[in-house]
């Protein structure tokens, strides 16, 4: 076993430049560098020379490799299908049944999570995209879109009471134009 991963170490610049040529994302490659390495050291049967254990390790990788494609090609299957079925906007009769409390709600957000709200959830921006003008991670988005929402979803709360803890459809509430309008 020891002789496994000292082949493995000493080639592993090669298997994660492998990675790196075949997959876009770079933390990607390196995260199934990584998920290989656990493959193959967990196995039972494993090579006895420094060529075998190369060769091996490759076929582990190129597998790993092809199974990501093989998960996104299915998702964007699965997103083509979801998008053909619910299209992006709502028809004139969700739309009259959306809650539309939100829009007066939106100035008690704080104005950094106000703005990712508009860019992503109301003009329907790409994460990616806003990710990049931001100078940040995906991850790091996604974390301070929860925050956003959180803020929303607690002003809802606040103002809807009922209506708002079933999803904001058919909503009771008057639109009067003041924050603090309660049921």
């Amino acid at each position: 076993m020891a002789q496994v991963e000292d082949a493995i170490l000493k080639n592993l610049k090669l298997f994660v430049a492998f990675a790196r040529s075949r997959l876009s994302d770079e933390h990607l490659a390196e995260d199934v560098v990584q998920e290989s390495l656990i493959k193959a050291l967990s196995t039972d049967r494993q090579p006895e020379t420094e060529e075998e254990t190369t060769k091996w390790f490759y076929r582990i990788l190129r597998r790993s490799i092809i199974d990501i494609y093989r998960k996104e090609d299915a998702r964007g299957r699965a997103m083509e299908r979801f998008e053909s079925e619910f299209p992006e906007s709502p028809d004139d009769e969700e739309e009259q049944i959306l809650c539309q409390c939100f829009r007066r709600l939106l100035p008690l957000v704080p104005e950094q999570y106000r703005k990712l709200l508009d860019e992503v959830d109301l003009q329907g921006r790409d994460l990616a995209e806003v990710a990049t003008e931001l100078g940040v991670t995906r991850n790091n988005l996604n974390v301070r879109l929860h925050r956003a929402r959180t803020h929303l979803r607690d002003a809802l709360s606040q103002n809807c009471r009922a209506c708002s803890t079933h999803g904001c459809l058919d909503c009771t509430c008057k639109d009067s134009g003041d924050p603090a309008h309660r049921h």
